[in-house]
C-alpha cells in the first residue's frame, strides 16, 4: 500500500507541458476514489497507508516566464497562468490517470512480448521461493520464543517479588551500562552485594505500566482513569498460534489488586493470510479481541451521561442516564474491522478506518518485537533513544521561547487517532484462569 512517487500529482503536473495540462481540465467533478475497494491489510512491516486523497496542498502550480511586455492597462504579464486555480482544476482527473497504462506495453511487437511473459512466469517461481522464505523465517521465529520463555518467566518472577536477582545476574546488568556509558564518568556503585531488608516491598512497582507508557502509541491511549487497572497488570506475554498463522498477546493481571474487572487476563490473537503479499512479507488478516467482565460501574471504555427531558404536555421532568463510548486503552481489547460488502455506504470514512487499522497492528507488532523483549528498557526509558521519531517531534531552538508565549493562549488541542481508536466489532470472550 506504499505510494508510488512516480504518481505523485505534484511531480506529474510540474513535468507535464501546459497544452497537455489544459487537455485534461475536467468538465465535470469525477470522484478521488472508489470507496468500495477492496481493503488491503497492513503488513507486519507496518505498510504505510493507501495513497492519500488528492489536495489543492499536494499540486504544485506550474509557472511560465514574465513575458516581460505590458498590456494596455500597463500591467506587467508576470504569468500567464498565475491566476488560475489549476490545481482546483486538474485534481479530479489527475486522480484517474495515476496508473492508467501510458500505451507503451501495448506497441511493442509479439516476439518483445513473449519475452516479457517469460519474465512474469520467472517471477511466478520467485515468488513461490519467496513465500517459502517467509514461512521459514515464522518458523524459525517460533523456535527461539521457547529459547526466549525461560528468561521472560524468570523477569516474570522477579517484577512480581517471587524471586531475587542473583548476584551474576546482576553483575551482567551493571556490565552492559557500563559498555554503552562514556569512559570519562565516574564509577557507579554496585548494587549485586546489596541485601534486600525484609520488611521491602516486594518485586518492582507498577513495572508495567510504566513500561507501556513509555511507548509512544500505547501512551496516547492510556487515559489516566486506566492507570489505576493497569497496576494490577503483572505481565505481558505473547505466543505463537499452532492452528494457524498469527500469534496472540495475554495480558496477565493480579486479581487481588484488579477492582475494574473479573477477567485473569485479557487476550488479543492477530491472523497472517495465507498468502504472501506483494512486497513478500506477511500480511495481516484480521485481529480477534475478548470480552471484558466489568465490575458494576467500573466499565472504563464507557461513560454514563445524564440528561433532562421534560414532557411537553404534563410539563414534568424526568433524569435519563445513557452508557456511551469513550477513550480507553482497554478499547485494544475490541478491535477496529474495515467494512465487508454492503457494510460500506457513502458515509464510510476509508481514510480513518485505513489508520486506525494501522496503528492497531502497529501497537501489536511493537508488542511482540519490541516492548515484550525489551521491557525492561521501555521500563527505564532507555528504549525511548531508539524510538523512530517523525520530524514533527522537533523544533528550532530559536522558536522555543516564542512557542511556549503560544501555548499559554492556545486550548486543548483534540487528541490524536491514538487516544480516539474504539474498536468496532462483537469482541470473544476472554479467557477465565
Amino acid at each position: 500500500m506504499a505510494s508510488d512517487s512516480s504518481h505523485c500529482p505534484s511531480r506529474a503536473l510540474t513535468n507535464t507541458p501546459l497544452h497537455l495540462i489544459a487537455s485534461i481540465i475536467p468538465s465535470s467533478s469525477v470522484p478521488l476514489r472508489n470507496k468500495n475497494a477492496d481493503y488491503v491489510a497492513p503488513t507486519p512491516q507496518n505498510t504505510p497507508l493507501s495513497n492519500a486523497p488528492l489536495t489543492r496542498e499536494a499540486l504544485s502550480r506550474p509557472t511560465v516566464g514574465t513575458i516581460g511586455e505590458e498590456n494596455e492597462d500597463g500591467a506587467e504579464l508576470t504569468g500567464a497562468l498565475q491566476n488560475l486555480d489549476l490545481s482546483g482544476l486538474v485534481e479530479n482527473r489527475l486522480g484517474n490517470l495515476v496508473g492508467r497504462s501510458s500505451g507503451y506495453i501495448e506497441s511493442l511487437p509479439p516476439h518483445i512480448k513473449r519475452r516479457l511473459e517469460g519474465l512474469k512466469g520467472l517471477q511466478v517461481d520467485h515468488t513461490k521461493i519467496e513465500a517459502e522464505f517467509q514461512k521459514e523465517i515464522l518458523e524459525l521465529e517460533k523456535k527461539y520464543a521457547t529459547r526466549y520463555a525461560p528468561l521472560y518467566e524468570r523477569r516474570s518472577a522477579i517484577v512480581n517479588g517471587q524471586e531475587e536477582p542473583t548476584k551474576e545476574e546482576v553483575l551482567k546488568g551493571e556490565a552492559s551500562e557500563a559498555d554503552e556509558e562514556d569512559e570519562d564518568e565516574e564509577e557507579k556503585t554496585s548494587y549485586a552485594d546489596v541485601e534486600t531488608p525484609a520488611d521491602a516491598e516486594k518485586g518492582i512497582p507498577e513495572f508495567w505500566l510504566t513500561a507501556l507508557k513509555n511507548h509512544v502509541a500505547l501512551s496516547e491511549l492510556i487515559e489516566e482513569k486506566d492507570e489505576e487497572a493497569l497496576k494490577a497488570l503483572i505481565d505481558v506475554r505473547m505466543t505463537y498460534l499452532t492452528d494457524a498463522s498469527g500469534f496472540k498477546l495475554e495480558f496477565v493481571f493480579d486479581p487481588s489488586k484488579n477492582e475494574f474487572f473479573t477477567n485473569k487476563s485479557l487476550t488479543k490473537t492477530y491472523y497472517y493470510q495465507d498468502e504472501i503479499g506483494y512486497s513478500g512479507d506477511l500480511v495481516y488478516d484480521h485481529a480477534e479481541g475478548c470480552e471484558i467482565d466489568w465490575k458494576e460501574g467500573k466499565d472504563l471504555t464507557h461513560k454514563v451521561e445524564t440528561k433532562k427531558q421534560r414532557n411537553k404536555n404534563t410539563n414534568q421532568t424526568r433524569t435519563v442516564k445513557r452508557s456511551v463510548p469513550t477513550s480507553s486503552v482497554f478499547n485494544f481489547f475490541n478491535p477496529p474491522k474495515p467494512p465487508k460488502g454492503d457494510e460500506a455506504d457513502e458515509t464510510t470514512d476509508f481514510d480513518e478506518i485505513d489508520e486506525r487499522l494501522e496503528l492497531d497492528y502497529q501497537i501489536g507488532e511493537d508488542l511482540k518485537d519490541r516492548i515484550i523483549p525489551r521491557a525492561v528498557d521501555y521500563f527505564s526509558g532507555k528504549a525511548l533513544a531508539y524510538e523512530d521519531l517523525d520530524d514533527d517531534d522537533f523544533e528550532d531552538e530559536d522558536d522555543e521561547d516564542e512557542d511556549e508565549e503560544d501555548d499559554d493562549d492556545e486550548e486543548e488541542r483534540p487528541r490524536s487517532t491514538a487516544s480516539q481508536m474504539a474498536g468496532s466489532q462483537d469482541p470473544q470472550e476472554c479467557k477465565h484462569q
